[in-house]
């Protein structure tokens, strides 16, 4: 008869018959570092130097784009360097508050949002401003220099004096005529006008003889100019053409006792 277990023991059989399988439980164990080889240490070292060199270039070029995004929103998107001041140079014959009134520069604008060539234009259609240039004074400055209109002459006008440039514009109205400026009659001074623009011509090519006894020019039509001198003596210049050879004969005939002196065709000239 074969003896059966021994009492207080039990079978692995019985044991999985009872309690189901036997579950093992892994736990993991770092390794020491005499474990991992030197040259797979080295390996991955190198592996790591790559992937970081490799990923500089990105890092730096996706921080420089950010801290751009961030200078351009502070820039154009905020107040802090927005227009405080607009500093006007050049300013004779028109105020500072006038050239910042055609200006328009809404106060606290971002100082980069300001089109310098449109203010400049706005400047510019002052009639005294032959031009004007605009340029920024960071950080909160725009620095307007305007270059004003010269003044060649007085037309009458009524009781008062139109003054014209060298282009015929009028840009300034006074009430008494200016002792230095010469006298130019013409029916409607302007830029526009061709009498006035041969008139200023003729202006142009007087010798200091002829401007220094000079009364006025005379646009009767823009065939017959009259320059009119001290003396009651008149050159007849004719159209406003070839007023450089009229201007050297008429001096070269100022000695002649004669009171009309007719330079319209300067290579045949007459006077009585």
């Amino acid at each position: 008869m074969s003896p059966g277990p021994a009492r207080g023991r039990t079978t692995g059989a019985d044991t999985a018959g009872r309690r189901g399988p036997v579950v093992r439980r892994w736990q993991l164990v770092r390794a020491g570092s005499d474990a991992v080889p030197a040259s797979t240490r080295r390996f991955m070292r190198r592996a790591r130097r790559r992937r970081m060199r490799a990923a500089l270039p990105w890092a730096v070029a996706a921080g420089v784009l950010a801290l751009a995004g961030l200078v351009a929103w502070i820039v154009l998107g905020t107040g802090l360097f927005g227009v405080r001041e607009v500093r006007v140079e050049g300013a004779e014959l028109v105020t500072p508050v006038q050239v910042r009134d055609a200006a328009g520069v809404p106060d606290g604008i971002p100082l980069a949002k300001v089109d310098l060539a449109d203010l400049a234009r706005r400047v510019g259609a002052l009639a005294p401003v032959e031009r004007a240039t605009v340029r920024r004074d960071w950080p909160d400055a725009l620095v307007v220099r305007v270059v004003e209109r010269s003044a060649v002459a007085v037309v009458p006008q009524g009781d008062r004096f139109a003054v014209v440039d060298g282009s015929g514009m009028v840009f300034r109205t006074l009430d008494r005529r200016p002792g230095d400026l010469p006298l130019v009659r013409v029916a409607r001074p302007g830029a526009d006008d061709p009498g006035t623009r041969a008139a200023v011509e003729v202006l142009g090519a007087l010798t200091p003889e002829l401007r220094s006894a000079l009364q006025d020019v005379t646009v009767e039509s823009l065939a017959l100019i009259k320059v009119r001198l001290r003396g009651e003596r008149t050159v007849v210049w004719g159209d406003a053409s070839r007023s450089t050879d009229k201007a050297r004969v008429a001096t070269a005939l100022l000695d002649q006792q004669a009171k009309t002196i007719d330079v319209s065709a300067p290579d045949v000239v007459t006077f009585r």
